[in-house]
């Protein structure tokens, strides 16, 4: 089995996170720069098997595209294209940063930590992919 990766794709920056090989649990990565995010994920899965990418869908609260899709969606067109051999699934992402956010207070980081936007990005990455791996365990004991 390969990993999958989570992308939480900004504006500015890209919250990562992963699965371990046997797909049970996520873990945050590391969060990059837009414009270098393609040659990391070249570089990473030229050395981990990555068997599937799952992309945060923005959606506003009546379930429409948000406003971010514009940057979004040609984001994972390109995606598809640099990797055609992975697989993209989306994932919806509304209030994932305000989840990650919870976290960093839940784990009793000070707020000097908590501002980092970085680590809220990786942070809400893992979240989309954790929602991801529980989504699919509920479909297949169903």
């Amino acid at each position: 089995m390969g990993r999958i990766m989570a992308i939480d794709y900004g504006k500015k920056r890209v919250g990562l996170a992963v699965t371990d090989e046997l797909q049970m649990i996520a873990g945050g990565l590391t969060t990059v720069h837009v414009k270098d995010v393609i040659s990391f994920l070249k570089n990473y899965c030229a050395s981990e098997n990555v068997e599937r990418f799952v992309v945060g869908e923005p959606f506003d609260m009546k379930h429409r595209a948000s406003e971010a899709s514009k940057y979004i969606d040609p984001f994972v067109k390109n995606l598809r294209k640099q990797f055609p051999h992975i697989p993209v699934d989306r994932m919806d992402e509304r209030f994932t940063s305000q989840m990650a956010f919870q976290t960093m207070i839940d784990a009793g980081l000070r707020k000097k930590a908590r501002q980092n936007k970085a680590l809220i990005d990786t942070i809400s990455a893992t979240i989309i992919l954790q929602s991801y791996l529980d989504k699919r365990q509920t479909t297949n004991e169903q």
